[in-house]
């Protein structure tokens, strides 16, 4: 969250491709290439009673007062449904209708209309069934295929080891080991959380 702007940052910088970033809000964070895909979908992520293709394109609007073209927002959700896969009688379907797993396809394409070139993915399996979990996994490979960062947020240590290249392991506000996959061990990385062993090697 203090990555998005969304927190405040007590210590430390946000550099993006070597570039340092002063971020005073979310939407500058946008602005920047970030995404965050909060681990409330129904509270921060989505509009519930707002439809699918007014979801979307959320993220996009700059600010309030914005004229919006009903007809391009309807296209570009289209694009979206197709390219992910939402299951949806209707693109003016309420998404607050919909299930958990078609609900966290919409926030995901709302973040890709954004352009990111980093996503946060802050617990983005919870909630939804076995199915949908595996659909947001495949769909997070085939993002980070196209060439975009992706930071996963998990309590689930069994998603983190499958999914990930690397694991940072942070406890208090601060990072206390550092693992590459050739070095995944779940006991070792629960005993870094828990401040059983103080530091990676």
């Amino acid at each position: 969250r203090a990555v998005f702007a969304a927190d405040p940052i007590s210590a430390g910088r946000v550099e993006l491709e070597g570039e340092e970033l002063k971020l005073n809000s979310p939407r500058e964070a946008i602005d920047a290439g970030i995404g965050y895909l909060t681990e409330d979908r129904k509270g921060e992520g989505l509009a519930m009673q707002l439809s699918v293709e007014q979801n979307v394109t959320l993220a996009r609007i700059p600010g309030p007062g914005i004229w919006i073209d009903r007809g391009t927002e309807r296209e570009v959700a289209r694009k979206r449904r197709d390219e992910l896969d939402i299951r949806t009688p209707s693109l003016r379907r309420a998404v607050e209708s919909l299930s958990g797993g078609t609900q966290q396809k919409v926030v995901v394409a709302k973040w890709l209309e954004t352009h990111a070139r980093v996503l946060f993915f802050d617990e983005p399996t919870r909630g939804i069934d076995v199915g949908a979990k595996a659909e947001i996994f495949k769909l997070m490979g085939d993002l980070a295929a196209q060439g975009r960062a992706i930071v996963l947020i998990s309590s689930y240590l069994p998603e983190l080891t499958n999914m990930c290249d690397r694991i940072i392991v942070v406890r208090d506000g601060k990072t206390v080991g550092e693992l590459t996959r050739d070095e995944f061990d779940e006991e070792r990385i629960m005993a870094l959380a828990s401040g059983m062993e103080k530091e990676a090697a």
